[in-house]
């Protein structure tokens, strides 16, 4: 390769660099006075770093057969900050495969005709809205991960706040207050908490990016007023797994300031069970205690759910590979469950799943027509489900492929359904993955009815992002998504 030719590449990666860099400021100004989120193909653009923004423009390729570089996206970027935006959820991946489909026409012209619901909505003086008390019972895996993903989306009209976490303790709790931070600040699995955390050992506070966090210590819901910390109306996410059923999660309904409790694991009886995008809707004002279903069952069931739609399914059985947990025992040691008593990260364990019950809860047709097992294998996090279906109608790889790739990036289920297309992934891969289940395409098999489908999910985070969907659905926190998707 010539010198000339090494000199514009390098160049055109400079110059990107600099368009991403101007991108930043402007994401930032939609985000925090529009509150306007920019996203590409569903990947959010705001509080990413110039890296990362370009990585999400080559990712497009990918999945629409098409390059997509900042200089394309850029000009929609500015049009925007210049048409006084309302609220909403933007995809300027999206309008810029577009727009750069058609060619020729004038930016700012092209996002005014495509984002015509929102231009001049904007309204300064009537605010976001009143935000929403959001409380955290229980600080262990699933709550700090709760914490990370609703420190980061606090603002830009996301009007939920983390007011306080709920813990036990009794010892020395200056030592516990910094224990906890320290938790929060520094994650194993998911890297160092983006953004600076202070405390306040006599309020018995912790601010994390501007957030002020009451922490509170109880043995029990009944010891709780949280009104006495200004906090009312609040919704409970209740994640540490003791009560899963209307008696039991009902205690914090009888706490003063107390509106709704969430509990974060299948919950047991009439509780609802919802996972969003696939039965959120079904939420009644009446039902004020609900379950978020488990993390496999977020994952597997948007799939169900399309596969369903399109070809039918009439049955099949679910095999979970699962990270192991908390739960499970660093050696060998007694254990009530059979079979997790023995070493975590020393063994594949075979144990049982609910999962494929679960199902039935959030897609009432699946009844009787899934089995489930699980295996508990030695990592730590990102778990995969093999859907082992006979389907009603007849398909192929590539067509089956083609499908779930269109509802990854098109339909009412792109936040739920993620799609790889890649021979070389692996579990770490997909660690903070925000999406409920992500389809491996390159080991898809069918076969006439037969089908088999690897779904890989981030147990921990990903089933976060879907818990804090569902807060903000029962917080009434409503966001326009423009291009309307087509398959919606």
């Amino acid at each position: 390769m010539s010198q000339q030719p090494l000199d514009t590449i390098f160049q055109d990666w400079h110059d990107n660099q600099a368009i991403a860099e101007q991108m930043i400021p402007l994401i930032g100004r939609l985000y925090r006075h529009h509150n306007v989120v920019t996203t590409l193909f569903g990947r959010s653009l705001f509080n990413r770093s110039v890296i990362r923004i370009l990585k999400d423009h080559r990712f497009v390729r990918k999945i629409e057969g098409t390059e997509l570089s900042v200089q394309d996206t850029f000009p929609l970027v500015q049009a925007m900050t210049r048409l006084n935006l309302g609220p909403a959820h933007v995809d300027v991946g999206k309008l810029g495969v577009t727009f750069k489909k058609r060619g020729g026409q004038d930016a700012e012209t092209f996002m005014r005709e495509e984002l015509a619901e929102i231009v001049d909505a904007h309204d300064a003086k009537a605010g976001t809205g009143k935000p929403k008390d959001v409380v955290l019972y229980g600080f262990g895996r699933i709550g700090r991960i709760l914490a990370r993903v609703l420190i980061d989306k606090a603002g830009g009209g996301n009007l939920l706040r983390l007011r306080a976490i709920v813990v036990r303790g009794r010892g020395d709790i200056a030592q516990d207050l910094q224990k906890r931070a320290s938790l929060l600040r520094r994650d194993s699995v998911h890297g160092p908490f983006h953004g600076t955390l202070s405390l306040d050992v006599e309020a018995r506070t912790l601010t994390a990016n501007g957030n002020l966090i009451q922490v509170i210590y109880a043995d029990s819901p009944s010891e709780v007023d949280y009104t006495a910390y200004g906090i009312d109306e609040a919704v409970v996410v209740d994640n540490t797994g003791i009560w899963r059923d209307e008696a039991g999660l009902g205690q914090h309904l009888e706490c003063k300031g107390v509106a709704k409790a969430l509990l974060t694991a299948p919950g047991k009886g009439d509780i609802p069970n919802i996972v969003y995008g696939i039965n959120h809707q079904d939420i009644g004002a009446a039902d004020n205690i609900l379950s978020a279903a488990s993390c496999t069952t977020n994952a597997i069931v948007p799939i169900l759910k399309v596969l369903n739609d399109e070809f039918g399914v009439a049955h099949g059985h679910v095999e979970t590979v699962h990270a192991y947990t908390n739960d499970q025992n660093l050696i060998d040691n007694y254990h009530k469950g059979d079979r997790r008593g023995r070493s975590a990260p020393l063994n594949m364990v075979l144990t049982e799943t609910g999962a494929a019950k679960a199902v039935v809860k959030a897609l009432p047709e699946f009844a009787g027509k899934l089995t489930g097992n699980a295996i508990r294998v030695p990592i730590p996090n990102v778990s995969m489900a093999i859907l082992n279906l006979t389907l009603e109608g007849e398909t192929d790889t590539q067509a089956l492929n083609d499908y779930l790739r269109r509802m990854s990036i098109d339909s009412a289920y792109q936040k739920q359904i993620d799609y790889v297309d890649s021979p070389e992934v692996v579990s770490s891969d997909f660690v903070g993955n925000r999406h409920a289940g992500i389809v491996d395409a390159k080991s898809t098999i069918a076969n006439g009815k037969h089908v088999v489908l690897y779904v890989w999910y981030d147990n921990e985070f990903g089933y976060s992002c879907q818990v804090v969907r569902i807060l903000q659905h029962v917080s009434n926190v409503r966001f326009l998504k423009l291009p309307h998707a087509a398959n919606a």
